[in-house]
């Protein structure tokens, strides 16, 4: 999968997000509880994992996220990107300010053990019960 190069070299903080629902409008955060924010090192490993998943065909579920990830620069304001992860119909929708068009709809192999292994990290996240970083 393809990540926005300069956003990845720029991101200080991911924030790991449970989705509750679909945005109103086209461009507007996912909506949903924040179970983590990771830095450092755990920030980085997380979006090498990301950029190793392998492409897929897309798959037909209707698009039901259950995940996303933030990345922010230093000044914490407006996200650099954030990518929507669907399991069941192997998409990724990405938006923000370093989202070139040609990486907003991706698709990555679900099965995949690299793909595993992000959704692991998420419920990991999710099940410790507090927003940890």
């Amino acid at each position: 999968m393809q990540l926005p190069a300069e956003a990845v070299a720029t991101a200080v903080l991911l924030e790991v997000v449970r989705i509750s629902e679909l945005p109103t409008m086209r461009g507007a955060p996912y909506p949903g509880r924040v179970v983590a924010h990771w830095v450092g090192s755990e920030s980085a490993d997380v979006l090498a994992l990301i950029e190793s998943l392998p492409g897929s065909e897309q798959h037909r579920c209707g698009f039901s996220p259950g995940w996303s990830v933030r990345a922010y620069a230093d000044t914490l304001d407006l996200a650099l990107f954030e990518a929507a992860f669907c399991f069941s119909c192997h998409e990724v929708r990405m938006h923000g300010t370093a989202v070139p068009p040609a990486l907003a709809t991706q698709f990555f192999d679900a099965g995949a053990p690299e793909a595993a292994a992000l959704l692991a990290l998420f419920r990991e996240a999710a099940a410790s019960g507090e927003v940890r970083g």
